[in-house]
């Protein structure tokens, strides 16, 4: 499988304990050919855990992505018209974009990049990673799957016997489900066991 000649619009937002898992995918996408255009939330930007300080993922991204990121909703603006992407990967995506995106919200960069996507008639890939996936935010999954060019990277419970409600998808799959979203088809199945499942070297 290739992405040769596909721009890959790469929205981070705020899962930090995730980012690790999450930035090989990066480097996964430009191997196999994909052009990469980062866009981050406000989160990844300013937020420092201990998983990481401000900017650092922020900054490691960008190099592997060869172009400055979109940090602002007005820079995201412009994809919609210019029809820049031509699929656009939410990686990982958070309960509370999640939700905001389900409420048709605009109020970060991603969700703006998200909906200029949309706006075109080019499908977006939600690779989520939420402690409610289970819970509040079941319904919101739901009404997004059922969206038209919203597809899903399969996804499972990651820690189903301490944290119930908690779902990640797999992400080694994210360039299968890109794929397959290109052709407005959704990669089977969508749930998985995950929190057993071996990770991709």
């Amino acid at each position: 499988m290739r992405l040769d000649g596909i721009t890959v619009g790469f929205g981070v937002t705020g899962s930090h304990c995730t980012y690790e898992e999450v930035f090989p995918v990066v480097e996964q996408l430009k191997s196999l050919g994909a052009a990469i255009v980062p866009v981050f939330s406000y989160s990844l930007q300013t937020v420092s855990t201990r998983f990481g300080e401000a900017g650092e993922w922020a900054a490691k991204i960008e190099q592997v992505a060869g172009v400055s990121a979109i940090r602002s909703i007005p820079e995201a603006e412009p994809l919609g018209p210019q029809k820049k992407l031509d699929v656009f990967l939410i990686a990982p995506c958070t309960g509370s974009t999640l939700s905001r995106f389900a409420a048709a919200n605009t109020d970060s960069p991603v969700l703006m990049a998200a909906k200029s996507t949309l706006r075109n008639d080019r499908p977006v890939v939600l690779a989520i990673s939420t402690n409610d996936g289970l819970g509040l935010n079941m319904l919101n999954i739901a009404k997004l799957m059922n969206t038209k060019n919203i597809f899903f990277v399969p996804y499972g419970q990651d820690a189903p016997h301490v944290k119930m409600n908690s779902l990640v998808a797999a992400m080694d799959l994210v360039p299968e489900t890109i794929s397959a979203a290109l052709k407005k088809t959704q990669l089977q199945p969508v749930l998985i066991e995950r929190w057993q499942r071996p990770r991709a070297e």
